[in-house]
């Protein structure tokens, strides 16, 4: 076979064209210990803190411990297949998780990744997960009241946009289903809500998912998960990740609610990666830095001042006690870095009260300027009701002879606690809300039987959208209640056509006695 010395030429001619003298320089270490979803690696003397490295079978770690001779790498994916002398990469990235709108409606991984089956997101924005939080002046007060549709928590202890305010209690006290009828509640409310579920059971995060897209609550939501079965350190960046997602819509002059479900597994989580990590050990067994992880997370929600748009993010942790222990160190903790808690009460909750919120040790630090002053006025005694009635229930029990006085003082509380009762699922709107609560400070319902209690409430609504829709509207868009007595006259002329359950009885027992008379 002949060869012409054209073809020769003309082949060394373009591969010449296509030379390029460039030389990457990529800082390389060696895998020295990997195992329980941390590796160690020596070499890397320029890792930043919270930088993504680069593993030979294409798995991303995090540097989290930079100490004088290798660097402590939290693994975030599958560790199986990191060896002992593999080479890891600087990306010289820090650790960041897409962001933007393409997100909405989905659930995704703490690394960004879709893990509902519905195919790729699209985004070509990304924020790193761990950001400095707003400064002092960065801030405002707040002022904006978010409604959770739950009366007890919008009347005693209400969450204003930007807050931090806890969801505390022991386990099965229903604190999940307060955060999920919270963002059910806030359709056409302009709000975007981040649902992170931490350490929780694949089957659960389902179950919460399906639920919201009951309600059509799933098409402003971004859920990320880290299930019970992924290694600790994606558990322990799911909440950051979430984070930098809200940070996202904040910074864009949007408000966000961020739920984080739950930060004790979060705690867990941290604790595991730093026995591995060697950080040095705090109370309780806890690291001494956890505190910090938790502050730095939590400081993060905020309500921007007007030169940076006014944006707000708004963060409803979830911690779990052990038998109602909120001295334990992280309910401690996270209590001192947030402006209020909402405590559930285990003994309530299996009592029937639900939601079991406990009025006496759950508080809102920021009070009456997250609420509608039409709920400011018709819950102010709320409190002093509860307090005064379980009082007063505990020595009723042995007094037979009570006085007019307290007789009414308990009869009052005992509806009161009947009113702040509420179905799963069932938010209501502030509205409505008020005009039951007006109802209940009147003494609308004092003559009522209290079984009856529940019902008049969800039928004096039905009857306000049929006939006053205009008093609704008008506590809806001016936040006060209305103007003389149209509201007295609208709940009195409901009143005179309800009837009792013992009233229905009794009409059905004369309607059955004609009817037998007439047969005769």
């Amino acid at each position: 076979m002949s060869i012409k010395t054209e073809e020769i030429s003309s082949l060394i001619k373009k591969q010449l064209a296509n030379y390029q003298d460039t030389i990457s320089v990529e800082e390389t270490g060696t895998v020295t210990y990997v195992g329980d979803g941390v590796a160690r690696a020596d070499g890397l003397e320029n890792a930043m803190a919270g930088e993504l490295l680069e593993f030979d079978n294409g798995v991303y770690g995090m540097a989290q411990n930079l100490e004088s001779n290798n660097v402590g790498i939290v693994v975030l994916g599958d560790y199986t297949g990191i060896r002992e002398g593999d080479t890891v990469k600087r990306t010289g990235r820090i650790m960041e998780v897409p962001v933007g709108d393409a997100l909405l409606g989905r659930v995704v991984d703490p690394l960004g990744r879709p893990i509902d089956g519905l195919g790729d997101i699209k985004t070509d924005k990304t924020r790193p997960i761990e950001k400095k939080a707003p400064d002092v002046m960065e801030r405002k007060s707040v002022s904006e009241p978010l409604q959770t549709g739950i009366k007890v928590i919008d009347a005693l202890v209400p969450i204003g946009r930007g807050q931090r305010e806890l969801i505390i209690g022991d386990r099965k006290t229903g604190k999940t289903s307060i955060a999920l009828d919270t963002i059910i509640n806030q359709k056409d409310q302009n709000m975007i809500c981040i649902y992170v579920a931490i350490g929780q059971k694949e089957s659960t995060v389902r179950g919460a998912v399906e639920t919201l897209r009951r309600y059509g609550a799933l098409d402003y939501t971004i859920v990320v998960s880290a299930s019970a079965s992924n290694p600790a350190p994606m558990l322990y960046i799911a909440p950051y990740a979430g984070a930098a997602m809200g940070e996202e819509f904040m910074y864009n002059g949007k408000d966000v609610l961020i739920i984080y479900d739950d930060l004790s597994k979060q705690a867990d989580a941290y604790r595991e990666l730093s026995l591995i990590l060697r950080r040095p050990p705090g109370r309780e067994a806890y690291p001494g830095d956890i505190f910090y992880t938790h502050s730095r997370l939590l400081e993060r929600a905020a309500r921007l001042s007007d030169d940076l748009g006014g944006g707000s993010m708004t963060a409803l942790p979830i911690i779990q006690t052990q038998a109602g222990d909120v001295s334990a160190y992280i309910p401690t903790n996270v209590i001192s870095i947030t402006d209020g808690q909402i405590f559930l009460n285990a003994d309530s909750f299996y009592a029937g009260q639900r939601p079991a919120i406990d009025a006496g040790t759950s508080v809102s630090r920021v009070g009456g300027d997250a609420q509608v002053k039409a709920m400011k006025k018709v819950s102010g005694t709320l409190r002093l009701d509860i307090a005064s009635y379980n009082e007063l229930a505990s020595f009723a029990q042995f007094g037979s002879d009570l006085d007019a006085a307290t007789q009414a003082k308990l009869s009052r509380g005992e509806r009161t606690v009947e009113v702040l009762k509420q179905g799963l699922h069932q938010p209501q709107p502030v509205e409505q809300q008020v005009v039951t609560l007006y109802a209940l400070g009147h003494g609308y319902l004092d003559s009522l039987p209290v079984d009856d209690i529940l019902r008049f409430e969800s039928e004096l609504a039905n009857y306000m959208r049929a006939n006053h829709q205009d008093l609704y509207d008008q506590i809806k868009s001016t936040g006060k209640l209305p103007d003389g007595n149209a509201l007295d006259e609208a709940i009195t002329s409901f009143k005179d056509t309800f009837e009792t359950s013992d009233q229905k009885k009794a009409k059905a027992a004369d309607d059955q006695q004609e009817a037998q008379e007439a047969e005769d």
